[in-house]
């Protein structure tokens, strides 16, 4: 029961985190309108993704696209839940990636389910050179990722 809540409290706050932000940036902007933070390099917008990670798949217009990636992040939330609760406890860093990424995963999927796609609102650019706007989600799962990676290359 105590793995149980090390695992879901922090992805519950990942996910409420995540909507919060989410909740804020669609109730005080417009859709595709922008906020100078840092001209230059950073801008808050309200974009919708209809794709996945970097926008792949986006604009594609079909809603099996949305369904396949409901599916595919439902799956990994719950492998990474598995893989979590199969982790030693001493192994922290590897049980704070999964929380990472499954916390990030089921914000995004709360947003493919409900809406079809998901809202992203950070824009860092160089000039004109943007990488594509992402959310805390995406932060969570990229985050997670590389300490997996991490993790996987300090037990080899």
């Amino acid at each position: 029961m105590r793995k149980t809540l090390l695992f879901v409290i922090p992805v519950g706050l990942l996910v409420a985190l995540d909507q919060l932000t989410k909740y804020a940036v669609a109730h005080y902007m417009r859709v595709n309108t922008a906020l100078s933070v840092v001209p230059g390099f950073f801008n808050l917008v309200y974009v919708r993704n209809t794709g996945g990670a970097f926008s792949l798949f986006a604009g594609a217009g079909n809603r099996l696209v949305v369904y396949a990636l409901a599916a595919l992040s439902f799956v990994v939330v719950v492998a990474i839940a598995y893989a979590f609760a199969k982790t030693r406890k001493a192994d922290t860093w590897a049980r704070v990636a999964y929380i990472c990424v499954a916390g990030g995963a089921l914000g995004n999927l709360i947003d493919r389910i409900r809406f079809g796609e998901v809202t992203d609102f950070l824009d860092f650019h160089v000039g004109t050179l943007h990488w594509p706007a992402f959310n805390v989600a995406d932060i969570a799962v990229s985050t997670g990722a590389v300490m997996l990676l991490v993790s996987l290359m300090r037990t080899k």
